[in-house]
């Protein structure tokens, strides 16, 4: 895989909480620079890298119900929607785990589709890749959050948020591709440190990457 080809599965991430303006803007000038498939951030930043990003090719990412998933799927909803409607495209929403957790799969599947239904009616391009977060989950709970986001009408399913316990594995993402096939695309995040890294998860079936180190990851 050429450098090329591997930036433009890259989702270039900023999502510490004492992040300044000034740090949005270079991972935003980086992503023009190098070609990364997006800029990640908080909602809070979806105007600035929206402008940032105006004009080339890199999509404006953002993250809602980030990091626990815990919040009112209402919340989660209208976040969505106000972030597509700043300029967002691409939505990674942080799955309910306490529900998984209870094998609640209806309700599981119901807070994905909320959001899927939010983000879709203010951009129907609008893709959205649902934060499993694998470290707190056994073998069948992530087997049941996958096709969970499928039946809710997600676009991918991703590893972690990265602020949890554990990253992507190469065992977590054979799993995902094992249970939604082609249907719906792979994202892994968290934990990733080299291009040696990135490379495994895509074989093993990953379609992006999260990534705060980008650049680095490059080299």
């Amino acid at each position: 895989m050429t450098t090329q080809e591997l930036a433009a599965r890259i989702d270039h991430t900023m999502l510490k909480a004492d992040a300044p303006r000034e740090v949005i803007r270079r991972y935003c000038a980086e992503a023009r620079e190098y070609g990364f498939a997006s800029v990640c951030v908080n909602t809070c930043h979806t105007k600035l890298v929206a402008e940032e990003l105006k004009g080339s090719s890199v999509k404006t990412c953002v993250v809602v119900g980030f990091p626990l998933g815990a919040m009112a799927t209402e919340a989660k909803a209208f976040e969505a929607a106000q972030a597509v409607k700043d300029g967002a495209v691409e939505v990674d929403m942080v799955i309910n785990i306490g529900a998984v957790k209870d094998g609640d799969a209806p309700f599981v599947t119901e807070d994905i589709r909320a959001v899927v239904q939010a983000a879709q009616k203010e951009n129907a391009a609008a893709i959205v890749k649902v934060i499993i977060e694998t470290c707190l989950l056994t073998e069948e709970e992530k087997v049941r959050a996958c096709q969970c986001a499928e039946q809710a009408g997600a676009h991918f399913v991703k590893t972690s948020t990265g602020f949890s316990t554990g990253g992507a594995t190469v065992e977590d993402i054979r799993l995902m591709k094992k249970t939604v096939g082609d249907r719906l695309q792979i994202k892994a995040s968290g934990g990733i440190r080299t291009k040696a890294d990135a490379e495994a998860l895509l074989e093993a079936g990953a379609d992006r990457i999260g990534a705060g180190n980008g650049v680095p990851l490059l080299d």
